[in-house]
């Protein structure tokens, strides 16, 4: 018989609390989003302030090129890197000491690190750019670390009838964060260059170093101001009662959070602890005889879908850059301006819209349709599929199909997956698209592999990845 104190939260109405979880685990994946997606015109004045010639900045038979595609490789692949280890560390954690308690120190590790990438020590290129480096690296520790956390959750403590829908909505705010940090790069970019007036023949003005590092640490103000209410957020029910058997003080954490009284949920005196909680360890026999199958679906999509994803929203200013013609021989604020203006035009019209599509439908399509029918769709609409499809979907499920004690461990494992998928597409698309004068097909060549991806990822959906909508947790478990 299920406990009453968790029968309550699959039944509850939908309250006010639901929503500011919503924000307070949101603003996390907003603030993931800006750190991450704001590089890309980052890139711009790195390369004009340190390597490239003012008038030229895209011509790959300078001295400079080798090495500017090792630096924009390694600047793009170091957060993900630190990615992969924060998704699997804090996941871990957060089956072993709680969710609560490590949620805020991950916004912290985000908060100091986006900080620190904007203080980078010194002015001389090596310094500043293996100071970048580092502070990238740790940013990705904590946005790595997020995730887990605020789709777990998320997911324990929402209604079984819009669960689905609360967890997308978390995950749509990465949709917002993209679009901040476009927005923040044409604002700042604007002023700076309102005020300089700079000449494209002449050299990149020496303000520029403050404009770039001026981006990157106001990514760190939407993370401290939610910093305070994470830590007032009482731990999940599910964790409470499932992982530390203590159903009682459960019982009195969801008393806030439902807004009813104690007695309904209130369990018999007699009863301490579920009935029959399961003994076996992490990765033994029976974890794989009864969860490996999930474990491999959703690891296996999760490294599918960021190949194209990520790949394709950093670099989109390279796939449409001869459709841009020559703006980007302007000066260099106008230059991050262009890019950052293509990635709010993308966002905007396909990025937003594919997530919130996927809050409004996934209670009622499903999340494995909804998984497949993001991965048919071709490259025109990617940005609005990958959305509404599997790269929200990839994010609620592993809530959904392990038991608590294994659930934050097991999102992390798959988000760390994925993200080893991001190193590779990003990577390599940096390298294809750095590459286009000596291989003019190469972009080509790597879309069509990327659509390839897509395709593997289906038939891993199709045969691996069942449908959890519609039960509780414990049912999934089941």
């Amino acid at each position: 018989m299920a406990l009453k104190v968790l029968s309550a939260l699959d039944t509850a109405r939908t309250q006010w609390y639901h929503f500011k979880a919503i924000i307070i685990a949101g603003m996390g994946l907003f603030s993931d989003a800006y750190d991450l997606f704001c590089i890309p015109p980052i890139l711009r004045f790195l390369g004009r302030i340190y390597y490239q010639k003012p008038h030229l900045p895209f011509d790959n038979n300078d001295d400079n090129f080798v090495i500017r595609r090792h630096v924009d490789s390694v600047l793009l692949g170091v957060a993900f890197l630190g990615t992969v280890i924060g998704q699997l560390v804090f996941g871990r954690l957060g089956d072993r000491i709680g969710r609560r308690r490590v949620y805020g120190l991950s916004l912290m590790v985000m908060v100091l690190s986006a900080l620190g990438c904007g203080f980078s020590i010194c002015t001389s290129r090596s310094c500043v750019l293996v100071s970048l480096g580092f502070f990238r690296f740790l940013l990705g520790v904590g946005i790595g670390g997020d995730y887990p956390l605020s789709a777990t959750i998320m997911s324990e403590f929402a209604n079984k009838r819009t669960r689905g829908s609360f967890i997308a909505a978390v995950f749509s705010m990465q949709g917002f964060g993209i679009l901040a940090s476009s927005i923040v790069t044409m604002v700042v970019c604007g002023i700076f260059n309102a005020a300089s007036h700079p000449n494209p023949k002449e050299k990149t003005p020496t303000e520029a170093d403050v404009a770039w590092r001026l981006i990157l640490m106001l990514g760190a103000i939407p993370a401290a101001m939610t910093y305070y209410w994470r830590m007032m957020m009482p731990e999940t029910a599910r964790y409470t009662a499932l992982v530390e058997l203590n159903v009682q003080q459960a019982t009195k954490d969801m008393e806030k959070v439902l807004d009813v009284s104690l007695s309904p949920i209130a369990e018999d005196e007699s009863l301490t602890l579920p009935q029959d909680p399961p003994s076996y360890p992490l990765f033994s026999k029976q974890f794989l005889r009864l969860h490996g199958r999930d474990l491999f679906g959703c690891s296996v999509v999760r490294k599918r879908q960021p190949n194209f994803f990520y790949s394709s929203n950093l670099f989109q200013s390279q796939v449409y850059r001869k459709y841009l013609g020559n703006k980007y021989n302007a000066n260099v604020y106008k230059d991050a301006i262009h890019v950052a203006l293509l990635q709010t035009i993308v966002a905007i019209c396909s990025t937003i819209p594919g997530y919130w599509f996927t809050v409004y439908f996934i209670d009622r399509i499903g999340r494995r349709k909804i998984q497949m029918m993001g991965f048919m769709v071709l490259y025109g609409l990617t940005f609005f599929f990958a959305n509404f499809g599997p790269n929200t979907t990839t994010f609620i499920v592993p809530t959904e199909l392990f038991p608590a004690r294994f659930r934050s461990t097991c999102h992390g494992i798959s988000g760390a997956t994925g993200k080893v998928g991001a190193i590779i597409g990003a990577v390599g698309f940096g390298w294809a698209s750095h590459g286009q004068t000596e291989h003019p097909k190469a972009i080509k060549i790597l879309l069509v592999i990327l659509g390839g991806v897509c395709l593997l990822g289906l038939a891993v959906t199709y045969f691996f990845t069942p449908e959890t909508n519609g039960r509780s947790l414990e049912e999934n478990e089941e």
